[in-house]
């Protein structure tokens, strides 16, 4: 009831009339049945926009931080999450995939739409990183189609560090469904689900016209963040005078 309230009374209208948002192939997503809606991550913002405008309800996988903050803004940030349909997945240690892979399942085995960011985090750039191929495994395991989605202008109306978002268009495009049942049955396999990744991955830099980056976000987030660390520790080191 609440995910309604928000998508049709609360949250739904006020996206709209900030955002302004300009919808791309809506058609290529089913009309019923279960699917993954795979796009680009570009801002906290993507979470609410794709419900907003989808007249069929969405699930995403949400990082369990979301659910686990402290504080006032902690507590409303997941009292908001769970009232809104979203499953928290821990992305901590090795287990952390499987778990993410089972409550997806779990969503299109009750024939609904399931949202997932392959890239597995936000772009801290705007570029679009490699694809975990978790999506992959969801896809063969539960025999659905793959439906491609760009975000294109939210990060520059939200990028990461604002708190508030600028008031400007933003363009939401689907591209058409990615059937990859001539894999049924081959889940185990590496080089399958690297390929079905990849290929999944295309579409979306085909419908977002993103620069590519074939490394996983994550990493080279924590590169560059061991970097300007190891940057401010030498600048300390410097003799003043």
């Amino acid at each position: 009831m609440f995910y309604y309230l928000l998508k049709y009374v609360v949250l739904g209208p006020l996206l709209r009339l900030l955002f302004r948002p300009r919808i791309e192939g809506l058609e290529h997503v089913p009309a019923s049945g279960a699917a993954i809606i795979a796009g680009n991550h570009l801002s906290f913002s993507d979470h609410f926009l794709m419900p907003a405008i989808l007249k069929r309800r969405i699930t995403f996988l949400a990082k369990a931080e979301y659910f686990t903050g402290s504080g006032v803004k902690g507590r409303l940030t997941a009292a908001f999450f769970r009232s809104a349909g979203q499953i928290p997945v821990d992305r901590s240690g090795k287990d952390a995939g499987q778990a993410a892979i089972r409550e997806g399942l779990g969503v299109l085995g009750e024939d609904e739409l399931l949202g997932i960011y392959p890239e597995g985090t936000r772009s801290h750039d705007g570029r679009l990183y490699k694809g975990k191929v978790g999506v992959a495994v969801m896809a063969l395991k539960a025999g659905v189609p793959v439906v491609p989605c760009a975000m294109i202008g939210t990060f520059e109306a939200q990028p990461p560090g604002k708190k508030i978002p600028n008031i400007r268009p933003v363009t939401i495009r689907f591209g058409e469904p990615l059937d990859f049942s001539r894999y049924a049955g081959m889940e185990g396999e590496k080089a399958v689900l690297r390929a079905i990744t990849d290929e999944i991955m295309y579409a979306i830099l085909t419908l977002s016209g993103q620069e590519y980056v074939d490394r996983y976000a994550a990493e080279v987030k924590a590169e560059e963040a061991a970097a300007a660390k190891e940057k401010a520790r030498r600048f300390r080191r410097l003799p003043t005078r």
